[in-house]
């Protein structure tokens, strides 16, 4: 732990000079390269405006003299003096939540919170998220493109749909997977939050659907070929729904590729359909006409109505990650799931949890009626050609 720690730049804000001296002592014990400290918030940002180079993390208390700590938040976010941060507190769980989501959406990377008192194994539990964290954004990072780029990799067929089993929670069986694109560039496989808004953009999302759409398609055929039955979802852009002739176009696509609409599940992003319901409904109502099932992604993330929601034709929620990850220890994240899968149980809608990723979070969407999950506790994506042998090894979490 020492060597992953030991090139860390770490400073300390927090008024209290004995819990100051904890947490340095701390950080010293667990090998951290240069450990900086403050006593209130406009000492720190001075002394980060006066530093070469941005700190790793800022250990900051919220409840702070001359300038509090949400407010140096702000500063820090701002200016990018420090490339993480970690709140030291004891107040409000849910204050706690709003100041990380505050953060996180002026750009900066949280990587949790640490209740006083400080103890090394709290302190290092949160410090080793600093790796995974960079790991993760540089994963996320906008890719530096060339000209036509994206146009070559379609016309070379480069990307390619990997799968993410979706199991039953009562039964514990793989029903279903969800398709996600996946890019092979330079011997690299790209995710498709680094390239799919870019495609957008280019006006070449409607290709990269269809293509996608019908590879995923084609698997689907193949493993029923060999007694595996599983239910497709595959993401749709906004953008593809803004063609008329989008429900004709994927049902054939469908059919080509040897499967039927009904086994079909089309993901589209909460904020997607209430932004531009009036211009899409045409479309979804023809693509449920056509048997196609429907599922609001990222549910809870978006500004929907409950109006507008009861009459667009979706026959699914996809509860999102942000809600599902650490949901049974915190009660306001759990009052928002357990809400969301009472409302799709009124609207008569499938459920499916994102992001599941530890048996807590298991149990509580079990407990609370949820019928799908996926998730790292599951398994990550995988290539079509793995997926069979991966389920293979699934065992529901328990047995």
């Amino acid at each position: 732990m020492t060597s992953r720690l030991g090139g860390l730049s770490v400073m300390v804000v927090e008024d209290h000079s004995f819990q100051r001296g904890i947490a340095l002592h701390l950080l010293g014990e667990l090998g951290v390269g240069r450990a900086l400290e403050a006593a209130h918030g406009r000492e720190a940002l001075d002394r980060l405006n006066g530093l070469s180079d941005a700190v790793d993390i800022l250990l900051v208390d919220l409840d702070l003299p001359e300038m509090d700590g949400i407010e140096l938040i702000g500063h820090v976010a701002a200016r990018k003096l420090a490339r993480a941060v970690v709140v030291l507190s004891a107040l409000d769980p849910a204050l706690l939540n709003t100041v990380q989501n505050m953060a996180r959406a002026s750009g900066l990377r949280v990587l949790g919170t640490v209740e006083k008192p400080l103890t090394v194994g709290k302190l290092a539990e949160v410090l080793e998220h600093f790796h995974s964290a960079h790991e993760e954004d540089n994963e996320d990072a906008p890719l530096v493109l060339a000209d036509g780029e994206l146009a070559d990799a379609l016309e070379h067929d480069e990307f390619e749909p990997w799968f993410q089993p979706q199991v039953s929670l009562a039964s514990g069986h793989v029903v279903g997977v969800e398709a996600l694109a996946r890019w092979v560039r330079h011997d690299q496989v790209v995710g498709p939050m680094r390239f799919v808004p870019e495609l957008e953009q280019q006006g070449l999302i409607d290709r990269f659907t269809e293509r996608i759409l019908y590879k995923a398609c084609r698997w689907r055929s193949r493993w029923a070929a060999s007694g595996l039955e599983l239910r497709m979802s595959v993401n749709v852009s906004m953008l593809n729904l803004a063609k008329v002739d989008t429900a004709d176009r994927y049902q054939d696509l469908a059919q080509q590729a040897g499967v039927k609409p009904r086994d079909v599940v089309l993901e589209i992003t909460e904020s997607s359909v209430m932004g531009e319901a009036a211009s899409v409904l045409n479309v979804l109502a023809r693509l449920r006409l056509k048997g196609f099932g429907l599922a609001v992604d990222d549910f809870g993330t978006g500004y929907s109505s409950l109006s507008q929601l009861s009459q667009i034709p979706v026959t699914e929620l996809k509860i999102d990650q942000g809600f599902v990850t650490g949901a049974p220890g915190h009660t306001r994240k759990r009052a928002v799931v357990e809400t969301s899968l009472e409302l799709a149980r009124k609207l008569d809608l499938g459920t499916v949890a994102e992001g599941v990723e530890t048996l807590q979070e298991w149990q509580m969407l079990a407990e609370l009626g949820c019928q799908l999950a996926q998730g790292f506790l599951i398994t990550p994506a995988v290539a079509g050609n793995a997926l069979p042998e991966c389920l293979a090894h699934w065992r529901k979490p328990g047995n």
